[in-house]
């Protein structure tokens, strides 16, 4: 997706920032769990397909959209990893310790799937 346009950015900023304000919401009125169960919500997932059309059409975009479709399922997996990491490591070493840990792991197995993807 090389460039972004302008009307792009402003519906990812939209859709990324009300799915936090829901969440947000959401937990306080419903508790917690719900809370992180509608923080899951693939917001960035869906403003990258809706902002897609803009920069792709007809068999390019149905190909873009696979493609980024399939990088989708790989992240929300690692996101998965994560969150349990995140549960483990926090109620073993804290939660800044653990939630540090927890996103740098994240970091880590997203960079090195990036990287063999990419080269093999």
């Amino acid at each position: 997706m090389g460039i972004l346009s302008v009307s792009g950015i402003i519906i990812r900023f939209l859709l990324g920032g009300g799915a936090v304000v829901a969440s947000t919401i959401v937990s306080r009125k419903l508790g917690s769990k719900m809370g992180g169960i509608f923080a899951a919500f693939p917001a960035v997932f869906f403003a990258a397909l809706l902002t897609l059309r803009l920069d792709a059409k007809g068999s390019e975009l149905v190909e873009k959209s696979i493609v980024l479709s399939q990088g989708a399922i790989v992240g929300m997996f690692i996101n998965i990893m994560c969150a349990i990491a995140v549960v483990y490591l926090c109620t073993r070493k804290g939660w800044k310790r653990g939630l540090t840990q927890s996103l740098a792991g994240w970091f880590l197995v997203s960079i090195v799937y990036a990287f063999i993807s990419t080269y093999f």
